[in-house]
């Protein structure tokens, strides 16, 4: 199990650390609220603790852009223990709420209700991918390899569309029609820039050729 330390105090950082690795966790350590938000976007954690206090950029704000995008389980850590921001914690999308000093064993526990919801809550989750890639229809989500990837809304719903008729060749037409809806009145040419987008992202970004161009047809994802 994946888990990211979020939090600025190196000693206790390091004590989160040390204990989680003794518990049999993987863990990674972020100390800058930017950095831990693109970490959290780019990669998959089982769970975050994140702290509330943070430079560049505050646990909340953090948790409200993660929530955007990801649904990972989110246990935040402050010395705040006041029930206002508790409360702001927990709007902002965290699934849980820790005061320091905490007490370890119950900090463990806490973890391993996260990702026990966060389990079967997945379990019955739609994915539907080929080979390396999976995409997730409920969240727009798109992993390749472990990583999450960033894609527009728009370049998610044809990933989607070629993805669930994989091995079917389709024009133009058919995915103007599917992804940009019958009342479309622009450029047919839009299918081929937005295929130029998904491919930099994915098949020349991790060296493995998904979509492929029928001449004089369209394009299939195989």
């Amino acid at each position: 199990m994946r888990v990211l330390i979020v939090e600025d105090d190196e000693n206790i950082g390091r004590i989160l650390e040390m204990e989680l690795n003794h518990e049999g966790f993987e863990t990674f350590r972020e100390s800058d609220g930017k950095r831990a938000l693109e970490k959290m976007l780019k990669e998959e954690f089982d769970v975050a603790l994140l702290d509330l206090m943070l430079p560049s950029m505050n646990g909340v704000t953090v948790c409200k852009e993660v929530r955007k995008e990801s649904d990972i389980p989110i246990i935040m850590l402050t010395a705040k223990d006041d029930t206002v921001d508790k409360v702001t914690g927990l709007d902002a999308g965290a699934d849980d709420y820790v005061t320091k000093p905490f007490v370890m064993e119950e900090l463990l526990a806490r973890i391993r209700v996260a990702i026990r919801k966060n389990k079967k809550k997945n379990e019955n989750e739609e994915k539907i991918g080929i080979r390396n890639l999976t995409l997730y229809p409920a969240r727009f989500e798109t992993v390749i390899n472990g990583e999450n990837i960033l894609l527009t809304k728009k370049e998610y719903m044809l990933l989607e569309y070629l993805v669930r008729n994989q091995n079917k060749v389709l024009n133009r037409e058919q995915i103007l029609e599917n992804v940009w809806g019958y009342n479309y009145m622009g450029d047919i040419n839009v299918v081929d820039v937005y295929v130029r987008y998904l491919r930099a992202k994915i098949d020349d970004a991790y060296g493995e050729k998904y979509i492929h161009t029928i001449r004089g047809i369209g394009y299939v994802v195989k």
